[in-house]
């Protein structure tokens, strides 16, 4: 066990970092951050964290403002002596860009995993990253929890007999496979076809959802777009409902207008990311609980297995 901890949070996820906090029964350390008229900032740790277990509470979705404030907090808590410094990313940017699908680009998500080590991190906590492998981008442990632990009870109520779950395409087949395996309902997938990043051009399904309340699960709605053609495409295959379990909110782009005018009937998401606003068809279930108990039983040497679901 620690000499102590301490929880502080970026700006990018202060009212979940609040939360956390709050369940896990200290206050939010108190940091300071600095702008300066050119743009730059400096983050700064107004308490002593000599000693101390720091977990450092900051998804790391755009702008990468909010990676490079996170890199410059583990370096002023590694500068400071803190202890151990754990990153705690409820969303993990760059994720997508987990290998090369075409000549002459970056692997974004392992250049952001070597500046997070090359900052000084010594353990990273972070939430359904869009592809597993990334764990292995890291030379520090990585922990790696899955919104299904929130999901699952949200599930299990709206299961009345006539459930199937459903991949909003190929990719996401494992997920709602293992989904469908625990709650012994069908499985549906979307086969869809891009030209273009971000627009789906065509999509088939594969399975039949006539009669059905389609439950769509998936790590992330982006645009929306694929999220809102599954939901049409099932309905027009004779499903009574269709809603959405998405971990992270990204929700760039038209994806709120695409989701109000949409069949979805609704859009549960977590609060991994801020909502940039309200929507009558998203409703946000909120991390804190779980993140808070697994930073307590992280801090107190004692397995976290019971929190995979």
């Amino acid at each position: 066990m620690s000499a102590g901890i301490k929880i502080f949070s970026g700006r990018a996820s202060q009212e979940l970092a609040t939360k956390v906090a709050k369940v896990y029964g200290v206050s939010l350390g108190d940091v300071k951050v600095t702008d300066f008229s050119d743009g730059e900032f400096q983050p700064s740790f107004e308490e002593t964290v000599r000693g101390m277990d720091v977990f450092i509470i900051q998804s790391t979705m755009p702008p990468t403002d909010n990676l490079f404030e996170l890199l410059l907090m583990i370096d002023a808590a590694k500068r400071a002596s803190a202890r151990k410094i754990i990153a705690v990313c409820p969303y993990f940017g760059f994720a997508r860009q987990d290998r090369k699908d075409k000549p002459r680009v970056a692997i974004g998500a392992k250049l952001v995993a070597n500046m997070l080590m090359a900052a000084g991190v010594d353990r990273i906590m972070t939430m359904d990253l869009h592809a597993d492998q990334i764990q292995g981008f890291f030379e520090v442990p990585v922990d790696h929890l899955y919104g299904s632990t929130i999901f699952f009870p949200e599930i299990e109520k709206l299961n009345t007999g006539n459930l199937i779950m459903a991949a909003p395409d190929a990719g996401g087949a494992k997920r709602a496979n293992s989904y469908a395996k625990r709650l012994n309902t069908g499985l549906a997938i979307c086969h869809k076809q891009r030209k273009v990043a971000n627009e789906v051009a065509e999509m088939t399904v594969i399975g039949d959802v006539e009669g059905k309340d389609v439950v769509l699960v998936d790590d992330m709605c982006d645009t929306a777009g694929t999220l809102t053609k599954a939901a049409d495409l099932f309905m027009s295959k004779g499903a009574k409902s269709v809603r959405a379990f998405c971990t992270h909110a990204v929700l760039s782009g038209p994806a709120y207008e695409r989701i109000e005018e949409s069949n979805l009937t609704e859009l549960i998401v977590t609060d991994t990311i801020p909502l940039k606003k309200q929507s009558s068809k998203i409703r946000v279930l909120s991390v804190a609980d779980l993140f808070a108990d697994v930073i307590n039983k992280m801090v107190h040497n004692q397995s976290i297995s019971s929190n995979f679901l």
